[in-house]
C-alpha cells in the first residue's frame, strides 16, 4: 500500500472526502516527524512506538577498493510494533 492508497482507505473508512483524508494523513505524518525531530517518542498504544535511535561512529570498508573509511555518528527513525499490531498480523 502506498500513500495514495492509504489516503483512499482512510477516506472510505471514515466517510471523509479525499481532500480531508489527505489533510488528516499528512497531519499525522507531520506530527510524528515533528516529535521525532525533537527526540520525543510517539507511543500509539496497541499499534507501536516511533522513536529515534542513535548510531555510533564506526569504521567500515569501501566495497570497491577495500580501504577503511570512517562512518559518522547519526540518528535514524525506529519503529517498534505493539502487541495489538503483532496480534493482528499473526
Amino acid at each position: 500500500m502506498n500513500k495514495n492508497e492509504l489516503i483512499g482507505a482512510v477516506a472510505e473508512a471514515s466517510g471523509l472526502s479525499r481532500t480531508d483524508a489527505t489533510k488528516a494523513v499528512e497531519g499525522v505524518f507531520g506530527a510524528i516527524e515533528s516529535a521525532l525531530k525533537k527526540r520525543d517518542e510517539v507511543r500509539l498504544v496497541g499499534f507501536g512506538t516511533f522513536s529515534v535511535a542513535k548510531r555510533k561512529a564506526s569504521t567500515g570498508r569501501n566495497p570497491r577498493t577495500g580501504e577503511p573509511m570512517k562512518i559518522k555518528a547519526s540518528s535514524a527513525p525506529k519503529f517498534k510494533a505493539g502487541k495489538g499490531l503483532k496480534d493482528a498480523v499473526n
